[in-house]
């Protein structure tokens, strides 16, 4: 059995526009049983023309509340990449990280934010 599996987000959101929470929790379920398979994934961007952090926040960023950033590392790898693609994951996985070392501080913040009006 190869123990790689290649997810096309393009196949799985049927569009060149990666935007839903939605579409971005189907991508996660589909790595996480992958991961309980014992197999590691690639995610293949090609044809993914315009991606929001809301889909990449479920799809990549609660991976950091599951795994730890080295079983990711060594589990997870992206093809097909532009350097809007790399700059949003980047982004994503930096407040991932940063919210689950401590997610009820991250919680407090965005709290006073919205009581600010900020977001």
């Amino acid at each position: 059995m190869n123990d790689q599996i290649t997810f096309r987000v393009f196949e799985v959101v049927g569009c060149g526009n990666a935007v839903s929470s939605e579409d971005g929790q189907r991508i996660y379920e589909l790595i996480v049983k992958a991961f309980m398979e014992g197999r590691r994934v690639k995610l293949s961007f090609k044809n993914i023309k315009f991606m929001l952090s809301a889909f990449l926040h479920p799809a990549i960023g609660q991976l950091y509340g599951q795994y730890d950033e080295e079983f990711i590392l060594s589990h997870l790898e992206y093809s097909d990449t532009t350097e809007y693609h790399e700059k949003t994951l980047k982004r994503v996985i930096t407040d991932a990280k940063a919210y689950f070392k401590d997610p009820e501080r991250a919680e407090r913040a965005r709290a006073r934010m919205l009581e600010e009006g900020n977001v």
